[in-house]
């Protein structure tokens, strides 16, 4: 059975939409490939401030006929919601204004899923629409140190805000991934330590790596400030680390989890509203 695409409350005016262009695709690992988009559109990208935006991007349905160019907004004004493109998430992981273009990072798992297969076999040329940009996080100038934990999903974010930092910062950062052939370059701060966690066969989102690394850890002193984003189960564990074990406060914590184990986004989209995806 289909997903229904997800519902939104956004608007145009709330959440533009941009069309660009493929320029090249980079393989940064077994499981991870870049998309470098810009081309004439890109004079329509408005950009903000934070370190975790992230876009909506538009998934035509195969066998639906689409008004051309596409405009998402007039098709969720005039067509039917199980006719509506799909959609999908991802982090920007850099933005090139003087290059007039952005790049876009996806967890590739053979034919899985919905943006991974697009984008293994993207090529310059190709269509990318999205909405957006949204965001909601930078790191806190005023806190002692950083904590920054979370898989693959979050790694375009997570590596998007470590390099974001100043040359002084302090703090800890665990990343959960398949194997050490995922392993990417992330400029860090000397004194911010980068540990990688290496499933080696064991399924995302089913593993204890991720969490009991978090609570082992020897934490800094001084205040923190926390962005922890990944699959909704280590999310969870992580919430009563963070609040319980550690006691934070609520203003020190970026928490979110940014998909579930046998959940598509469209599904998980809107168990978020219920009991079941509350974080």
């Amino acid at each position: 059975m289909t997903s229904l695409p997800a519902a939104t409350s956004a608007s145009r005016k709330s959440r533009p939409q941009t069309n660009l262009t493929v320029l090249r695709r980079e393989e940064l690992s077994p499981h991870m490939v870049r998309i470098v988009a810009g081309g004439d559109g890109f004079s329509g990208y408005v950009n903000n401030d934070y370190v975790d935006r992230y876009v909506k991007i538009a998934f035509p349905q195969p066998g639906i006929e689409y008004p051309l160019p596409l405009d998402l907004w007039a098709i969720r004004e005039s067509m039917p919601r199980d006719q509506w493109p799909h959609t999908r998430t991802y982090t920007v992981r850099w933005v090139d204004e003087e290059a007039r273009e952005l790049a876009i990072d996806f967890v590739i798992h053979g034919d899985e899923g919905l943006a991974g297969p697009w984008a293994a076999t993207a090529r310059p040329g190709d269509s990318l629409v999205f909405t957006g940009p949204g965001g909601g996080y930078n790191p806190d100038p005023a806190a002692d140190w950083h904590l920054f934990a979370g898989d693959e999903a979050a790694l375009p974010a997570i590596a998007a805000a470590i390099e974001s930092l100043p040359t002084d910062s302090r703090g800890l950062a665990f990343l959960e991934v398949d194997s050490d052939a995922d392993i990417q370059p992330v400029k860090a701060p000397a004194g911010l330590q980068v540990q990688w966690l290496a499933r080696n066969g064991t399924p995302a989102g089913s593993s204890r790596l991720l969490v009991s690394a978090v609570r082992d850890a020897e934490w800094p002193g001084g205040r923190v400030h926390v962005f922890a984003h990944g699959e909704r189960g280590y999310m969870k564990s992580l919430r009563e680390v963070f609040y319980r074990e550690r006691g934070l406060e609520r203003s020190q914590v970026s928490l979110s989890g940014y998909w579930a184990t046998g959940r598509v986004e469209d599904d998980f989209q809107a168990e978020k509203k219920l009991p079941i995806g509350q974080i």
